[in-house]
This record gives C-alpha cells, structure tokens and sequence, in this order.
C-alpha cells in the first residue's frame, strides 16, 4: 500500500517529492533498483538515529553532570548507572551479591554485559562515554531491526514502518534507558506470532517481559481474540511458552540471588509516584493548593484499580464490537492504558507505544500530533528537573504549573489516540487496513477467523464490515466475515 495513497496528510505533501507516482515507481511493476522499500526504512533509522545522537552531544563532550544534563536535555540513565549502581567498577547485576539494581532480569544482564565491554577501569568520563555509546550502538541496531520486523508483520503496508523509523519520540527518547530492548524483543514475538509461530512469538514475548514488564500485556489482547474466535488454544500456547522463557531469565537468578531478584518488585511496590504520572502531577497541584497528598499505598491500589478497569471496558469493546477487533488495536489500547493509570511514566516509555501504533492506526496526521506532544513533555520534564536539581529560583526556571499542564498534554494526546483505535474498531471503515481489504494481517491464527463468541449488545444497523471491504476480500473470507454467531 502506497503511503501517499492512502493517507490523507501525506497525499498533500507529494508535490514535495516529485508529485503523484509516476511509471517508474509503480509499486510491483517497475523494480525499484537498489531502494527497496526496507532499504530505504533502513536509511530513515540510521539518519534518525543520528539525530539521536546529537541530541546528546553536549552530554557527550562536557560530561553527564546535574543539572547541565537536564538543561542541555541530553539525560540518560547509561551514564548515571554507570557510575552510581557500581557497574564501572565491575559490579554484574544480580550475580554479585549485595548488589541491588531496580529494573528485571534481562535489562540488569544487558547493563552488566555493556559494561564488561568497556576498556579499562573506574568511571572516569571516557569510560563513561565508551559506556554510552555501545549502549547507544546495540539500541540503533534493535531499532533497525524493528522497524524491519514491523514492515514485515504488514507485507502489504510496509511504509507504515516508516513512523517507527523516524518517530520524534524514538529520536529524543531512544537513549534514555534500555527500554528498545524491550520494544525489539515484543516485536519479534508479534513477528512469529503473525506468522502463526506461536511457540516462538511466546518465547520473545517472555523475553521481553523478563526486560520491561509491559511486553506481558498482549497477552491480554490474545486472551480476548481467543475468546472471541474460540482459538483458546492460541493463548494457552503462547501464554505457555512466555512463562517457560520467562521462568528461564528468573528462577536462576531467584535461587541463587533471591533478596536482589525481589528488589525490583519491592521497589515497584514501595516506591512514591514517579515523574510525569497523573499521581505525581497531582501531589504536586495538592502540595501548592494544600490538599492531602498521596502516599505509595493509596497510589498503588487508584493504579491498579483504574487499570484493571480499563481492561474491562477493552474486553468489552472486544466482545461486543460489531467486527473483531484486530491484535495490534487491542494490544495499543491495553499498553496505552496501562501508561496512563501506571503511577510511573518515564519519557522513554513513549517508545513502547511508536511500533504498536504504527501497527494499529498508521494515521500520520494523528501520529504527528500525538508525537509534539510528547515532544513538549519530554522538554518540561527535564527543565522541571533542571529547576528542581540545581533549586533555581522559578522566574529563570519552568514553573511547575507548566510542567503539570506538559503531563496533562501528554495524557490528553494518548487517551485522544485511543478514542480514534476505538472508533475504527466499532466502524472498520475509518480503519486504515480494513478499509482496504484486510482483515487482521497481525493477527496470525485470528485473521480471517469466525467468530465464536460476540455480544451483541449494540445491533448495527448496516454490516460490521463496509460493502468496499468486503467486495476486496477472497470469497470465502468475505463469506465468514459476515456469518457471526451470537451468544449474547
């Protein structure tokens, strides 16, 4: 699928490029010479990634110092574990003992490997350059590789990958933390798991889930299309080889080491409201207006409340959606959830979201407004820290109402993305890929699946599938589309 064909911001912007497509870029009938669409994707990242890298050029010629780091809005965590959490001086997370490290398995082993390969000793600035910059030399190597994986996923719509490949949130975020390795691995288990490999998309999912807990979540989403369909084989499948992984990256380092491997999740318990969450912007407007702040306790049960909501109101929208939804739109909507009602959100964590959106709704009009922003939350958190780090006084500083105002922006943007996947599931013609003949290419097992459970609580008045669509899909695909069974 042409980008300039079937996205409407984009179909604006081709006199730019040369004007409509002409005979000698006709997709599938003149060959492209050696720019093919992927290597093309490929160029987009590495010119992206270098942008990345200078965004942190003045952090990587002066030094990862507070609060110069957060002026010059060049943070990383790279630097700051480096020195602090004893990695520069031979410290491995979670094999030496005494050592404490508040993130899971998988990402405390990456830290430790990166640092072995770190020539010389101490944390003097060069070494903690060399420790940046290797870190930052895997993660545009991951990030190649799934802007890659998400062309692929879509054979038919390749370009959507492009958003990945150029994201503004993958650019000023990539390199905060080891979040890409996280967002990689869930997209090579959505990868397999298009291509009906389930044993293989649950091991790369449990991988994922042993680096950054949120990969855990589209398991969700494949529990609800398994109920829908009645393929619960699938979910138990994939559920089963994610735990085995899963269990494979823990349960060594739970015998061996149990107090540091129960320090993350006793650290994710007890820990206060983290910047940029909806609790922390709230005890600070309660601080300045007096008002009872929130302790960990209360944080953590709102948290856990209102997300388990969220998934309630997703599971059914999914069973009672005139048409299934497809895995991508519900996988979005549950990791979009849990950002907003998680009592921590890190600026990396807008990573998490690029790839899946890409996937669920490849809108660039929508996209674009979501990432400015985040691209004005990511500058007022680090002049919030600025502020806060160096005690400036706020007349030469972002006041905190700003700041708070930047929060409320981001969540404003997130939660607008998740009411437009939700309206392309209930009208599959606003939906990007179903306008246009497919079903649910992400989908592996479920695409062009019968339903076999659906409430119809909300009988449409017209099919749940527009007649265009149908008309583009196989015969016999089309046909099952429509034959629904209600157990409602």
């Amino acid at each position: 699928m042409v980008p300039s064909r079937s996205d409407p911001l984009l179909r604006n912007f081709t006199e730019l490029v040369g004007g409509p497509m002409g005979k000698y870029s006709s997709p599938g009938k003149i060959s492209p010479g050696p720019f093919t669409v992927e290597r093309v994707l490929i160029i987009l990242t590495v010119f992206a990634a270098l942008l990345a890298v200078l965004a942190k050029d003045y952090c990587r010629v002066n030094g990862w110092q507070t609060p110069d780091q957060f002026y010059a809005t060049c943070y990383s965590d790279f630097p700051e574990l480096f020195k602090n959490r004893g990695l520069g001086d031979g410290i491995f997370p979670f094999f030496t003992q005494g050592s404490l490290f508040e993130y899971p398995v998988l990402m405390g082993v990456i830290a430790g490997f990166t640092a072995l390969l770190v020539p010389g000793q101490g944390v003097g600035n060069e070494r903690v350059l060399a420790y940046f910059d290797i870190n930052a030399t895997m993660i545009v190597a991951i990030w190649i590789v799934t802007v890659l994986l998400t062309a692929r996923i879509n054979k038919r719509r390749p370009w959507d990958a492009a958003m990945v490949a150029v994201a503004p949130g993958m650019i000023l975020a990539g390199f905060i933390n080891w979040d890409m390795w996280a967002v990689g691995l869930l997209a090579l288990g959505m990868y397999f798991f298009s291509r009906d490999k389930l044993v293989l998309a649950g091991v790369f999912i449990g991988l994922g889930t042993a680096t950054k807990l949120y990969p855990v979540l589209i398991l969700g989403a494949i529990l609800l299309l398994a109920l829908r369909t009645g393929k619960l084989r699938t979910f138990f499948v994939t559920t089963g080889a994610a735990l085995a992984s899963w269990l494979a990256v823990n349960l060594p380092i739970a015998v061996i080491n149990p107090s540091e491997w129960r320090y993350f999740f006793e650290f994710s318990q007890e820990r206060p409201a983290g910047y940029s969450s909806p609790w922390f912007a709230y005890n600070l407007v309660a601080d300045r207006i007096q008002w009872t702040q929130m302790d960990a306790g209360t944080i953590n049960s709102l948290a856990l409340s209102l997300f388990i909501l969220a998934c309630v109101l997703i599971g059914a929208l999914s069973l009672c959606a005139p048409h299934r939804p497809r895995l991508a739109q519900l996988a979005f909507l549950i990791v979009a959830a849990f950002i907003l009602t998680n009592k921590v959100y890190s600026p990396q964590f807008v990573i998490w979201l690029i790839p899946l959106l890409a996937l669920a709704r490849p809108r660039w009009r929508d996209f674009l407004i979501w990432q400015a922003a985040e691209g004005l939350h990511w500058a007022a958190i680090w002049m919030y820290l600025g502020q806060a780090t160096s005690g400036g006084s706020v007349q030469h500083n972002i006041d905190m109402s700003y700041y708070v105002l930047a929060v409320a922006l981001h969540m404003a943007a997130t939660a607008y993305l998740m009411a437009r996947v939700i309206m392309d599931i209930w009208d599959p013609a606003q939906d990007p890929l179903r306008a246009y003949g497919q079903d649910d290419p992400h989908g592996g097992p479920f695409d062009g699946a019968r339903d076999w459970l659906r409430f119809d609580v909300f009988r449409p008045s017209r099919s749940a599938l527009p007649w265009r669509t149908q008309a583009a899909l196989p015969a016999s695909t089309a046909a099952h589309k429509t034959e629904v069974k209600s157990d409602g």
